[in-house]
């Protein structure tokens, strides 16, 4: 089947920003006076942070909603994408560009809240290039669950089973898999210990990646 759509996650595949995930979810933890390590929250990978929150918020017995927690870590979120020089992924650019030169459809869907997403697209100046953008806050359920890719199929009319996606988390890979799509896994090690085992392609470097070999 021909590739009639390409998907990107947005976290730790466009931009690296796992790392940012990571600093600011481990300081809004200390600020609620409990703190949590990163190899703790590698587990979160890929989820929404209502989901993400939902979990931690139990787990860690936290006096706060979920709302007032998301509150505090995505102002500082967005605090740090106003203040800081941010670059997209190498190669990201150029698979962009190459893609957009097919006129293969590109989507993009994200865990993270459609305000974020807007922001980071809108700071590299890559939104032109995007058919459709779904954040999974925007359907029923996350990933590992297939809303968030099916969505974007529906959105930019073309067959599930047509899509390349391209993921960085085990959590993504699962979503993607189970809506039927094919998949790249990419290892960026800032994105901590993920399982990427269920790709059908893995990758070290976005440049890797051929799109004149995606059928």
């Amino acid at each position: 089947m021909v590739i009639e759509a390409f998907i990107f996650d947005m976290d730790g595949v466009i931009i690296d920003s796992e790392p940012l995930h990571f600093e600011v979810d481990m300081k809004t933890m200390a600020q609620l006076g409990s703190p949590i390590s990163k190899e703790s929250l590698e587990a979160y990978v890929g989820m929404t942070n209502p989901e993400m929150w939902t979990l931690i918020k139990k787990e860690y017995n936290l006096s706060q909603t979920v709302f007032e927690i998301i509150d505090l870590q995505l102002g500082a979120k967005l605090a740090y994408l106003r203040e800081t020089e941010v670059t997209p992924i190498p190669g990201i650019r150029e698979l962009l560009k190459e893609l957009h030169e097919r006129h293969i459809p590109i989507g993009l869907a994200s865990s993270s809240p459609r305000v974020f997403i807007e922001a980071v697209l809108k700071k590299l100046e890559v939104s032109s290039y995007f058919t459709c953008i779904v954040s999974a806050e925007e359907v029923a359920k996350g990933k590992p669950a297939p809303d968030v890719y099916l969505e974007a199929a529906h959105q930019m009319n073309v067959s599930p089973a047509a899509c390349w996606v391209l993921e960085d988390s085990r959590n993504g890979l699962k979503a993607a898999r189970a809506a039927g799509m094919k998949c790249i896994g990419f290892i960026n090690p800032n994105s901590g210990n993920q399982d990427l085992s269920a790709a059908d392609i893995i990758v070290s470097t976005i440049t890797e990646i051929s799109v004149a070999g995606l059928t």
